[in-house]
């Protein structure tokens, strides 16, 4: 694949915790970084990561490559240069599919598409008895699956509930081989979770919550519960999902509170992200769209319907300095899944790159220097 042109962008480039005015110029990769003092109003932001995203514009991981395409091409548009396209709980056969097609897509990208790092694997290692909006097609992380897991070789993320038989020594090993364990759709107890997380993290593993506070019960005093004892955690990173449905303002500055730098917001779409009303499919359920909200047809939150750009806009609106929030949809990311390539403006790092209007709007995205088609329209 031959690199990019050189491109410059001037204006106020999002480094660090601060706004600095300059100019960037890249091809595949950012080549300098430069002060200026008149560049226009222009934000410039490393472009968006979201390790958590089911599919947008009518399509879903669960449909094969070319949904994976059509879903990864949507959410560039808003900015996400880099996702890891997640799975719901179904038939083992058909988890294993959709890791496959993640895998055909993977090696076959045309230049502009995000780049996909891997899958997230969320279903079918969880609870039945905090399946949220999954299916009912649990099973036991056994060795066996794990292995052929691994075998496909594309999973960079896992959802397990800690307190399944088997949850620990599959977490184990998925996390040897660097996949991010995480804490989610979970009936465990707090003591459960916090040996869970000890046990992985004398390891060196990275662990996650799953949706911090959806499908996993809640905090009170006397009993702290799952999002209290990963909030508790030192070292786990967790995932927001702010689409002001899921979670309160209120709670994800509790989040980002109780756990500085490791915040990391993400989607969890669905297929109906970016249509509108009507009727829409999760996982074979059907989802009733009515007013921005995503519902299964008893009622509960079914996915969202959320973008990296509108999650940005809700953290800024929510009082967190737009640098901060960009690190939650840049950088703690990339930490969070152990890249090193991408995630700040930078020289030497990828050039995926994100404009905004003033109004945090997307102007254009660059996906490893090249233009993405149609962002911003």
């Amino acid at each position: 694949m031959s690199v990019p042109m050189s491109t410059t962008l001037t204006g106020q480039l999002v480094i660090g915790d601060q706004l600095i005015p300059g100019r960037i110029d890249f091809t595949d990769t950012i080549t300098a970084v430069t002060p200026l003092p008149d560049a226009p109003a222009t934000l410039i932001l490393p472009g968006f990561i979201d390790a958590h995203v089911h599919g947008g514009h009518g399509a879903d991981t669960m449909d094969g490559p070319n949904g994976v395409r059509q879903l990864a091409r949507f959410h560039a548009r808003h900015g996400t240069t880099t996702l890891l396209p997640t799975t719901i709980t179904n038939p083992w056969e058909h988890v294993l599919a959709a890791l496959n097609a993640v895998r055909e897509v993977m090696l076959g990208g045309r230049p502009g598409d995000p780049d996909l790092f891997g899958a997230h694997l969320e279903g079918p290692f969880i609870s039945p008895g905090r399946l949220g909006a999954q299916p009912p097609n649990t099973v036991l992380p056994t060795p066996e699956l794990v292995a052929q897991v691994l075998e496909v070789g594309v999973v960079r993320a896992v959802t397990i509930a800690p307190e399944l038989p088997g949850a620990l020594e599959a977490a184990l090993a998925l996390g040897a081989a660097g996949v991010r364990i995480g804490v989610g759709h979970t009936r465990a107890d707090a003591a459960t979770v916090t040996a869970f997380l000890t046990t992985l993290h004398a390891q060196g593993i990275r662990t996650c919550s799953t949706h911090l506070y959806n499908a996993m019960g809640g905090i009170e005093g006397r009993n702290p519960g799952v999002p209290g004892a990963l909030l508790a955690d030192p070292h786990t990173f967790h995932e927001v999902i702010l689409d002001l449905l899921h979670v309160h303002p209120t709670s994800f500055l509790l989040a980002r509170a109780a756990a500085p730098g490791r915040v990391t917001l993400v989607t969890d779409a669905m297929r109906a992200a970016g249509l509108g009303d009507g009727d829409s499919e999760l996982g074979g359920q059907r989802v009733i769209v009515r007013g921005g909200e995503a519902r299964l047809e008893g009622g509960s939150l079914a996915g969202s319907l959320l973008t990296m750009d509108a999650a940005l806009r809700h953290a800024v609106q929510s009082g967190v300095p737009l640098p901060e929030v960009s690190r939650m949809v840049s950088a703690v990311p990339a930490a969070s899944l152990n890249l090193n390539d991408r995630g700040s403006l930078s020289a030497g790092q990828r050039a995926d790159v994100v404009v905004l209007t003033p109004g945090l709007e997307v102007q254009a995205v660059y996906v490893a220097g090249v233009c993405v088609p149609g962002a911003g329209a």
